[in-house]
């Protein structure tokens, strides 16, 4: 089988959590914690960064410290992982979902300016949505497969209708917009440790952020909000959303190979774009002049998809459709969707991920592309 994104365990994940084991340094606290944090903020160029157990913990805890409240609409598009808009709803907020845009798959600005100049207003400081009044709190744009929209755009729409900019980074570790790092622009970034991310922790996250005031409270939250370094006493309701050391001194390691990683993924989508793009019937995600992305995971859309899965999968390639859109899943199917055209739905219907394990090989590329174009020749 070759696997469609399996982490690449070849530097000093061994050695770093041997230490944590032979000193007993193993739960929640321990120095590869802070030296993880640190790594990311210095990779990243954030002034502070606060690990969490999971990229959804990051989000939440970005939500509430973002002030959103129960009843709040928070936008974000319709194309993600779930995770993005799970966390919504822990707030007991709604999301306002957006169609994405056809060549980028990344929220649609243009139809998100339509929306915010003609179904909204700003009163007392606040994003109002005119038909019920409910406040429209922050906006959570999602750098779909480490790809990313118009940043300088997006930012000033956030500001000029004061929506709170979170950045559901996850899948961008790596990924720039005009050389500025994913989750720098507003003001949370989140990020994604997960088995199939550029780099994991098994799992595990990360949220950024240039607040310092912000950033203590992140880690007071997630740490349980215990306010006394020996008494059991806490302040408000805390969550139990740290990252033990143990995955922590993987973190490190995993970052210290991060620049070979991103070459590697290049190398790879680059072999892919040369091969396919004489198949008639394939295209590519778009990625516009200032986006200098991390190629995470490589995505085609391909009006074969069926036949390209069943054979693909016949000789053993791990393939993967891409998220069925929110609004089509039973929990948000009454959430409002703002679209003209149903974009999500059509990229949905014709995407494939295909194998980019960094640990991927020549002739493995190779006979993937020999498998797909058999579909076509065929």
């Amino acid at each position: 089988m070759i696997p469609l994104s399996v982490p690449n365990i070849n530097g000093n994940e061994w050695k770093y959590i041997k230490d944590c084991l032979d000193t007993n340094w193993v739960s929640s606290v321990g120095a590869y914690v802070d030296k993880f944090e640190q790594s990311m903020a210095a990779y990243t160029g954030a002034r502070f960064a606060i690990s969490t157990v999971n990229g959804t913990a990051a989000l939440h805890i970005s939500l509430l410290l973002s002030g959103v409240q129960q009843g709040d609409l928070v936008i974000v598009p319709n194309i993600t992982f779930i995770a993005s808009v799970n966390s919504i709803r822990y707030m007991s907020a709604n999301p306002l979902l957006i169609d994405v845009d056809p060549a980028t798959w990344q929220m649609d600005l243009g139809l998100l300016e339509k929306f915010l100049r003609s179904s909204t207003s700003v009163e007392n400081g606040k994003c109002v949505h005119n038909s019920d009044k409910r406040v429209i709190r922050a906006i959570m744009p999602v750098h779909v497969l480490g790809n990313m929209c118009d940043m300088d755009r997006l930012t000033a729409l956030a500001s000029e209708f004061h929506l709170a900019l979170i950045e559901d980074a996850t899948e961008s570790l790596g990924s720039t917009y005009k050389e500025k790092h994913s989750g720098r622009f507003g003001r949370f970034g989140c990020f994604s440790y997960n088995g199939n991310k550029i780099i994991t922790t098994g799992g595990g996250g990360m949220i950024i952020t240039d607040n310092e005031e912000l950033a203590k409270k992140a880690k007071h939250l997630t740490t349980q909000a215990k306010s006394d370094p020996f008494e059991y006493i806490h302040d408000e309701i805390g969550y139990n959303y740290r990252l033990v050391n143990v995955l922590a001194a993987m973190g490190l390691a995993q970052m210290e190979s991060l620049e070979g990683f991103l070459q590697r993924k290049k190398e790879i989508t680059d072999h892919y774009n040369t091969e396919l793009s004489a198949v008639s019937g394939i295209c590519f995600q778009e990625i516009t002049k200032d986006v200098a992305p991390n190629n995470w995971l490589y995505t085609v859309t391909a009006d074969k998809q069926e036949e390209l899965i069943a054979h693909l999968t016949k000789n053993e390639i791990q393939v993967r459709p891409f998220w069925v859109p929110m609004n089509r899943l039973k929990m948000f199917a009454r959430d409002l969707y703002i679209t003209e055209n149903d974009h999500s739905q059509k990229v949905y219907k014709n995407s494939l991920s295909l194998p980019c394990s960094t640990g991927i090989t020549n002739s493995e590329l190779e006979f993937v592309v020999k498998k797909i174009k058999e579909v076509y020749n065929h």
